[in-house]
């Protein structure tokens, strides 16, 4: 419920525990880095903003250890508890969090309304879309339970950790070799897996890998097991020849997943516009979005970095954008 100084007022006023009728200003949906530096810079502005954590309090940053690349931290942090702080500072300047998940909008004119898995119902001047990407897995139980212990999605946040290890990647488009090159700045060998017998990436990138003598590529090769006996951490993988139906074990201290990201919109599908991947399309340079008053922020619409600092800097923008609009 929002507290007793809270800005938010209710449309319909129900019995406590019930479900809620509210109107806010601005409503910001997700609550990794973007969402909540655009609910500081929101609620700086005085724009009263409203933030709904979503099904993964505090994005992908919860399932990461050690975060070394974000300015500010020269010691590191844990992602946990960057997120906390993230959200501490958010509710100090007066922004509303609850433990929503968005399950249907109506975009259709202003105000906006936001529907709720709670029930609750939300209505606002202003949107502010930051409910991320998440990255593809292979659907293993170690896999899940290893993350931030050996397993990764991103190479660029968790490589370094990797110094002078022996690490696998799966994927074989081009993100793949570029994660895979980034690796060898870092590891002393990096082994890609890939299912087929060719790669999806471009001529150039193929190269690179070919030419560089840390990568090796292990073709017709899928991932059955991510091991970790009683140590806690990754220490082999067990691997199937797709070709011959041989499984076999193999040593290695990281498994790395590049085998693309899904951004979370499908509750904009035929609302708002999209590529051709399902991101979020934004105006050049922009966090507007296909519909008046509706921003974008964070990797909902952004495929290429996917960082946090890239989706903190996007907040900051979508929050302007907004203050800027309700002028």
């Amino acid at each position: 419920m929002p507290r007793e100084n809270s800005s938010l007022w209710f449309l319909e006023k129900r019995a406590e525990d019930t479900p809620m009728v509210m109107k806010t200003k601005t409503l910001i949906l997700g609550s990794g880095p973007a969402g909540y530096t655009a609910a500081i810079y929101a609620a700086r502005a005085n724009l009263s903003p409203l933030l709904l954590k979503g099904l993964q309090p505090g994005g992908q940053l919860t399932i990461t250890t050690d975060v070394e690349n974000y300015p500010g931290f020269p010691e590191g942090i844990q992602g946990p508890e960057m997120m906390e702080r993230f959200e501490n500072q958010a509710a100090r300047f007066g922004t509303e969090i609850l433990p929503d998940t968005a399950t249907e909008v109506d975009l259709s004119k202003r105000p906006f309304v936001v529907k709720t898995n709670l029930g609750n119902e939300f209505h606002c001047e202003t949107l502010i879309i930051s409910t991320g990407a998440s990255a593809n897995y292979l659907g293993l139980e170690n896999e899940q339970k290893l993350q931030g212990r050996g397993v990764s999605a991103c190479a660029t946040c968790d490589g370094f950790f990797f110094k002078d290890k022996d690490v696998c990647i799966v994927g074989g488009g081009d993100s793949a070799c570029e994660e895979a090159l980034y690796l060898t700045h870092h590891a002393s060998k990096v082994h890609m897996l890939v299912r087929r017998d060719q790669f999806r990436a471009s001529k150039i990138m193929q190269k690179r890998v070919f030419d560089n003598p840390k990568i090796e590529v292990q073709w017709n090769t899928s991932v059955v097991d991510v091991l970790d006996p009683a140590e806690g951490k990754v220490t082999a993988l067990k691997l199937r020849n797709n070709k011959t139906g041989e499984e076999f074990l193999q040593k290695t201290d990281g498994l790395f997943l590049a085998i693309g990201h899904t951004p979370n919109t499908e509750l904009f599908k035929g609302v708002l516009e999209c590529d051709d991947k399902g991101y979020l399309k934004t105006k050049p340079n922009r966090t507007a979005t296909s519909i008046e008053g509706v921003f974008a922020c964070g990797d909902v619409q952004d495929p290429f970095y996917r960082q946090a600092i890239t989706a903190a800097g996007t907040g900051c923008m979508a929050a302007i954008e907004v203050e800027k609009f309700l002028e």
